[in-house]
């Protein structure tokens, strides 16, 4: 499991334009998320998504999956790679449906994610 595609997030100016448009381009169904201001879950054929809204000029962000979230970040820092301060989700609504996330760049500065799914996924 670890290493694979496992979540991806988009961030959108409008989270509710952007429903329309990607639901409208790819037949995508979405649910609400647990995150204020019109976050919302995304059901694909394959990779789990979410989408929120407040972030304008955001890129796609990708997870990979880990089996032991601290593991692994202290690999990403070992190699020497930093991991970022924000919170992407940490309430425990969000864990138990999610897993845990993490924000992190790589030895040059390029962006990923780690996903630790939840327990039984």
């Amino acid at each position: 499991m670890a290493g694979e595609l496992s979540f991806f997030e988009l961030g959108a100016g409008d989270s509710e334009q952007a429903r329309t448009f990607f639901g409208g381009l790819f037949g995508w169904t979405f649910e609400p998320g647990p995150t204020e201001g019109g976050g919302f879950a995304i059901r694909t054929p394959n990779v789990p998504g979410g989408l929120h809204g407040n972030d304008p000029g955001a890129r796609p962000y990708l997870f990979f999956a880990v089996d032991d979230m601290e593991t692994a970040l202290e690999r990403v820092r070992a190699l020497g790679g930093s991991v970022d301060d924000t919170d992407p989700g940490s309430g425990e609504e969000s864990v138990a449906r999610f897993g845990r996330f993490q924000l992190c760049h790589d030895d040059q500065g390029t962006p990923f994610g780690l996903h630790q799914p939840p327990a039984g996924r």
